[in-house]
């Protein structure tokens, strides 16, 4: 009997690509999964859970959004796979519903009754002792009752326009107010100052942390808002908006002006979702369904706060330190613990750091060495998420007002830190510096920093790349590559990145880094096609990637192709990926995992094994269109077989990773990998703890 013809389809066939916003939905799922893992510490799990409501919020905000304005301005446009907006929008629906009933089903069934074993609780009004009633009356009345402004709704009371993502109350009434009014509904928002979950002294509550929500008591004392009237229910709901911002930064004379004016216009972008109490009768969601321009689709009923997100303030109880990760030291390396001059380390050799396993001191050091160092003659760096208390702007800030000429490079489009890349941008200029916000129609994502120092008559460049922001707090919690050179080649090229970004001129030919874009995409490309033709001359051909995202349909083509000339491929992609592994006579030699964990994977690492001349690259890029075409992004080689050996022993770690990782199926399925027969576990974050010399987390 003839064996069935394999049929294999074309590599631009839509079935071989996974649909992006589902695939980042995927992601989500996975992350929620976290908050059921008991080798986690209790509030950990919890933070878990929080953490899939904020990706929520985003990803509504800005992916929803999208595709809902491509609809209403009849643009449609399917990707690679095939998928038109109103298809993707009614698939994500299905997802989001169950997975915000699975959330909320979490919560309530097992992770507030775990903490409450532990004297953590959060007393619902139906457990109010009188004691207890009698605390909320008098907090109600003198914190809450005073600023709060319940709108009735009639026609000289139009219904009010509600911030994105604040709490709202829709009030049914009944009776006759002061004036002869019988409007019958009202609205109050809840002041975003106030507090959305309110401790509850320990005199009063009893023994342990407890809490009471600000929803609760507003709804126990509603009627006190409307003297004289019945409240028949009480209900709380929140609107989502477009957060996008609708900027075209090619059309405007100031950017940061106009950035500006659109920060408060993105506060009430057009309605995407609404969420309301599960308890809120059909007629008042359909009411509010209305006033948004909504359909029911659009609706999401929870068992509980609308705004799990404000949970976040109790995840890091000082009370209950046993629920939370064991605290750790990031080490520093050898060579820099006794140095008091960085510079004469770096003259000598690159130094390497994995965040946040090996501390970022090291890089804010050689910035607050070079603000001092009366060798130094300029410094320039990039911006692009540093956070409020930065160390690095601090530096930046001394620097200028030593004397050094300092540049910043600042992305004042860096989603939600707009605002506070605004701020950090005047405290520059006042110090001095010279603050430019990159380049007209291209975000400045890369991550670079260049001294230039006079050293015997010369000057020399020392710089700093990295995967990860220049942000401390992330790089506690973002495992972030940071090297920090004086190799002449590449920081002559890190030099010339500057001259473009600050300057103008043509692109000028680089000697080692790898920018989009310009030449990010075309080299990896190239790379990818190499191997392939290694893999048709019958020579072994080997590809390692670790990003955070996979959605560019070149860079997965080329994939494809690979992997259909023998190439074999190790992809670690933390969240949405497009490609379909697994598929035979397409993608059989593709492998993809995701590792999610304490730390957001956040490196990208590129290794080729070109025919045993092995090549390793860290970037600050994804494989996606919006990095590679639309982003300034650098990649810069690790070089030295030393530091190759070890940057391919830490992505091996990932690879083998039997407790925390996931492995893509072809159907679009994440399936969790457990260790099987006599495997021991295996946790690539637990295993770079312990290598890199920092407490090992315990692997259950």
């Amino acid at each position: 009997m003839a064996m069935p013809t394999l049929v294999i389809p074309s590599l631009d066939d839509s079935s071989l690509y996974i649909h992006r916003e589902l695939s980042q939905l995927q992601f989500n799922i996975r992350v929620l999964e976290q908050a059921l893992d008991e080798s986690y510490p209790l509030l950990e799990r919890l933070k878990f859970l929080l953490i899939f409501s904020s990706n929520l919020d985003e990803f509504f905000e800005i992916r929803v959004a999208g595709l809902k304005k491509q609809i209403t301005f009849a643009r449609e446009q399917a990707g690679a796979d095939g998928l038109q907006p109103h298809q993707a929008l009614a698939r994500i629906s299905d997802l989001v519903h169950s997975q915000v009933d699975r959330q909320y089903a979490i919560l309530n069934d097992v992770l507030l009754p775990e903490l409450e074993k532990h004297q953590v609780r959060f007393i619902r009004r139906r457990y109010w002792t009188a004691k207890l009633k009698t605390w909320v009356r008098r907090y109600f009345r003198d914190e809450i009752a005073p600023i709060i402004t319940p709108i009735g709704l009639d026609p000289t009371h139009p219904f009010p326009l509600l911030v994105n993502k604040s709490l709202n109350f829709i009030v049914e009434l009944e009776g006759i107010d002061a004036f002869g009014r019988d409007s019958g509904l009202a609205i109050i928002p809840a002041p975003r100052l106030l507090p959305r979950i309110i401790k509850v002294p320990e005199e009063v509550g009893g023994p342990g942390d407890n809490y009471v929500f600000l929803s609760s008591m507003i709804h126990a004392h509603a009627d006190d808002l409307f003297q004289g009237m019945k409240v028949k229910g009480c209900y709380q709901f929140r609107l989502t908006r477009n957060a996008d911002l609708a900027l075209d930064s090619e059309d405007v004379e100031d950017l940061a002006r106009a950035l500006r004016g659109e920060l408060f216009s993105r506060r009430y972008g057009d309605a995407v979702r609404l969420e309301v109490a599960d308890t809120c009768p059909k007629h008042l969601s359909d009411y509010l369904l209305k006033q948004f321009s909504l359909s029911e689709t659009e609706l999401y009923q929870v068992n509980g706060p609308v705004n799990l997100t404000r949970l976040f303030s109790i995840t890091g109880l000082d009370s209950h330190p046993e629920l939370q990760y064991t605290p750790f030291t990031p080490q520093i390396p050898k060579l820099l613990q006794n140095s008091e001059n960085i510079f004469s380390v770096v003259s000598k050799q690159d130094i390497l750091l994995l965040h946040p396993f090996e501390s970022f001191t090291p890089v804010v050091d050689l910035l607050r060495q070079a603000a001092k160092d009366p060798h130094v003659l300029a410094v320039r760096q990039t911006l692009y998420r540093s956070g409020a208390n930065s160390e690095i702007v601090d530096a930046l800030v001394d620097a200028a007002r030593n004397g050094k000429e300092v540049t910043a490079v600042i992305e004042l489009r860096a989603r939600f830190d707009e605002e506070s890349n605004l701020q950090l941008a005047s405290r520059l200029q006042a110090a001095g510096a010279v603050v430019i916000y990159g380049v007209v129609g291209f975000k400045t994502h890369a991550k670079m920093m260049l001294i230039l120092r006079r050293e015997a008559g010369e000057i020399v460049r020392y710089a700093h790349l990295g995967t990860g922001n220049y942000h401390a707090g992330n790089a506690r919690l973002y495992t972030d590559y940071s090297l920090l050179t004086s190799d002449d080649a590449l920081c002559e090229d890190v030099g010339k990145l500057f001259s473009q970004l600050i300057g103008m001129g043509k692109t000028l030919r680089m000697k080692k880094l790898l920018h989009a874009p310009f030449t990010l995409k075309k080299g990896m490309l190239d790379m990818i096609a190499r191997e392939t033709q290694f893999a048709l001359d019958g020579k072994p051909a080997h590809i390692i990637a670790k990003f955070n995202s996979l959605t560019d349909p070149k860079i997965i083509r080329a994939l494809y192709k690979a992997s259909q000339s023998g190439v074999r491929i190790d992809l670690v992609v933390r969240g949405m990926c497009c490609l379909r592994p697994g598929i035979a006579g397409v993608s059989h030699n593709i492998h993809v995992r995701s590792i999610i964990g304490r730390f957001l994977e956040h490196t990208r690492v590129f290794y080729f094994l070109n025919g045993g001349e092995e090549q390793m690259f860290l970037s600050s890029a994804d494989w996606m269109e919006r990095n590679l075409d639309k982003r300034v992004e650098t990649c810069f080689p690790v070089e030295g077989k030393k530091l190759i050996l070890r940057v391919k022993k830490e992505l091996e770690s990932y690879l083998t990773d039997n407790t925390h990782s996931w492995s893509l199926q072809s159907d679009g399925r994440y399936i969790r990998n457990t260790p099987t027969g006599n495997q021991n576990p295996r946790s690539a974050q637990a295993t770079l703890l312990e290598r890199l010399g920092s407490p090992v987390l315990t692997v259950r």
